[in-house]
């Protein structure tokens, strides 16, 4: 059933993107609840006919440690609450399956701080009640889980009265759809109509070295490396010997001359094989090693190293995510100890965060998210390591250095925290991206490929001339009296082009001082903080 949903919300993934409201590019929920969902697809099928509780488990640690976004974030919760439900559970009876249900919609709302309606929340919430007056009546997990889909669509098509943002764009939630969209996959596989996700032929990522769990030790078909030297104390002809190798194993390579003949070959046998090699002489060298033992050794080692955990060196140790070498280059000199490739259109998964944390050699570790879609998948880490986490909710990048400027590395935890969340009051931060669809957004008509700028979370314009909009923000800028403006510009930005932009802001921010940084992030040409 899970595995049929992972398909489905692959299928569906940009049909769900599209109901995003806000135009601008972003991990954007289809896709980020396909990642996540397809973080627990590998594991599900390499379990040899798992009990109900197993299925469950698995399913909600990989999703915890695969979430990326708030949407994969509570996806994840809504697994793990039906896991707990589950627990030692060998049969999944109508009344379980609600009950797993509203657990998991429980989880889900503790974890998130401030639940809004009209959300995949409201239809996960919805589409439990539903299950639960149904389980009632029959006591059948087929009946129950068709009915709580009945009513989540109910839910979902208010959505669009519950949020004033659907209802300005006149369309549902894209998580709710989501939810509806797994539901009713997990009931076409409970019916024996598995949903089967499209094959792509996607490129492997390159690797600076070998990944071991890319196979599995049964995969192995000859067992052991069997290398030797023999010496030639007849004149039996070497190639009988190929021969005879060739139909012992695999992996063959002989090589002789008048005095000896070098073998390597994996074999099954090796006694055999080193029986049939002294028929031509006395051994000389023998090494024979089982390769199943090695990769198992080597998969575990590869598994201890990726999840050490770093013991600390410090008090206080910080893990930023951003893009972009040059505003890498700015957190690691702010003294960031990992930093996580991502942010916008790239979420990090919950498992990404935490390998950070555990390699980060403090007591404490400060975690910035940067980017408003990242703070939960943060805390999420938080309980999954032995350090101590304090996230930082940066949702910028000019808050995450304004918090990093205001870290003391004295000062004690509580007056660290504060003075953080103090800094990021005070900066103002400005973007400038590209609409990522058609759009009617807050009084803006926004096509495809138009420059929208950003202030703060709020729209602040949209043009065909990215100069009339850094014009206008400068201007916003000059209004509010701001001292420091440092602009980042972007990998689709030449200097040429950022030296003109920085030209704008002098000329309406006389008094300021102006930083023209090379950025070299992606999605946004410029980011610009003001305090």
């Amino acid at each position: 059933m899970v595995i049929s949903a992972a398909a489905a919300i692959e299928i569906n993934k940009q049909k769900i993107n599209e109901l995003n409201v806000f135009p601008v590019p972003d991990g954007d929920t289809g896709t980020n609840m396909s990642m996540t969902l397809n973080n627990a697809v590998s594991d599900l099928k390499k379990a040899e006919d798992p009990t109900l509780t197993k299925a469950a488990d698995l399913t909600a640690s990989a999703l915890l440690r695969g979430a990326r976004g708030n949407s994969g974030v509570i996806l994840s919760l809504l697994f793990r609450g039906m896991a707990k439900n589950l627990k030692g559970q060998t049969e999944m009876t109508g009344t379980r399956f609600a009950q797993a249900m509203q657990q998991g919609v429980d989880s889900a709302y503790k974890a998130v701080m401030k639940p809004a309606e009209g959300t995949i929340l409201t239809v996960s919430r919805m589409a439990a009640a539903g299950a639960e007056k149904a389980a009632q009546e029959n006591d059948y997990a087929e009946f129950v889980l068709e009915a709580a889909i009945s009513e989540g669509k109910i839910a979902l098509e208010n959505t669009v009265n519950q949020n004033p943002v659907l209802q300005k764009a006149g369309v549902v939630d894209a998580g709710g759809v989501g939810w509806i969209t797994i539901l009713s996959a997990m009931l076409s596989s409970l019916r024996g109509e598995d949903v089967i996700a499209p094959e792509e032929g996607a490129p492997a990522a390159v690797k600076d070295q070998a990944d071991f769990t890319e196979f599995a030790t049964e995969d192995i078909t000859f067992g052991y490396c069997t290398e030797f030297i023999v010496s030639r104390d007849n004149d039996q002809d070497p190639e009988a010997l190929r021969e005879f190798l060739n139909g012992m194993g695999d992996s063959l390579v002989l090589v002789d001359d008048d005095e000896i003949i070098k073998v390597h070959v994996h074999t099954n046998n090796p006694g055999v094989v080193i029986e049939k090699a002294l028929t031509y002489g006395g051994l000389i060298t023998v090494k024979i090693e089982n390769m199943r033992l090695q990769h198992t050794e080597k998969v575990l080692s590869a598994a201890e190293k990726e999840n050490q955990v770093a013991k600390p060196e410090k008090r206080y140790g910080m893990v930023t995510v951003c893009a972009g070498k040059g505003i890498s280059d700015v957190f690691h000199d702010l003294g960031a100890d990992q930093i996580i490739h991502g942010g916008q259109t790239m979420n990090p998964s919950t498992q990404d965060i935490l390998l950070a944390v555990n390699k980060t050699p403090a007591e404490i570790v400060f975690v910035f998210p940067n980017n408003k879609n990242i703070i939960m998948a943060a805390e999420q880490a938080a309980p999954l390591t032995e350090k101590e986490v304090v996230v930082i909710p940066a949702k910028t990048i000019p808050q995450g250095i304004s918090a990093m400027l205001a870290f003391d590395p004295e000062g004690a935890l509580e007056d660290n925290v504060s003075a953080m969340e103090e800094a990021m009051k005070a900066v103002s931060t400005m973007q400038i991206t590209y609409a990522a669809r058609n759009s009617d957004f807050d009084g803006y008509a926004i096509h495809e490929g138009d420059y929208l700028a950003l202030y703060g979370s709020a729209l602040f314009g949209t043009s065909r001339d990215i100069n009339h909009l850094l014009k206008g923000l400068a201007e916003k800028i000059a209004s509010e009296e701001k001292e420091l403006i440092t602009i980042f510009y972007g990998e689709d930005i030449d200097e040429k082009a950022a030296q003109k932009a920085q030209t704008i802001f002098e000329k309406a921010n006389p008094d300021a001082e102006i930083s023209l940084i090379k950025g070299d992030q992606p999605v946004y040409y410029y980011l610009i903080s003001a305090e």
